[in-house]
């Protein structure tokens, strides 16, 4: 049976390889596994930045989604923002998704999170569908992004 839970560092490897999958079905970000790997390994490094949460059966990893935390000055407390939800393709439309966002979102609120947050491929319809299930509400705001230096 699958379990969502807190990542470990055990766990960085079979996530880097799901951002993979993420990555490489998104049009805006290019799968780097090392700089994935990196990256997981700084949030369970900083729990204080927010935790990974991955559903497993059988100990094999089948999805994952970030909480990422900061403050809302519009709400005057904590919030999250759910990045990287990602499931293995076999694995789709087998409950892991509603699964890990649920926990994601009792996560959040026991964290003290007044929102959670996400973006979404515009042209990602089905994404948009699960995420309206699981009570999300389309936002009028644009994103913009402006690339680094240090990030180059």
């Amino acid at each position: 049976m699958a379990q969502v839970r807190i990542a470990t560092a055990a766990d960085i490897d079979a996530c880097a390889s799901l951002l993979e999958v993420l990555f490489g079905q998104e049009a805006e970000f290019t799968p780097q596994h090392e700089i994935q790997a990196r990256s997981l390994k700084l949030i369970l490094e900083q729990p204080e930045t927010g935790r990974i949460l991955v559903c497993e059966e059988n100990g094999r990893i089948l999805g994952m989604v970030l909480l990422l935390f900061t403050i809302s000055t519009a709400l005057g407390g904590r919030v999250a923002l759910l990045e990287d939800m990602v499931v293995l393709p076999e694995s789709r439309r087998k409950g892991i998704g509603a699964m890990l966002i649920q926990q994601a979102l009792l996560d959040a609120e026991s964290a003290g999170c007044l929102r959670v947050t996400l973006l979404t491929d515009h042209d990602n319809t089905a994404g948009h569908e699960f995420y309206r299930n699981a009570g999300f509400r389309h936002s009028p705001m644009v994103v913009f992004r402006k690339q680094l230096k240090a990030g180059e």
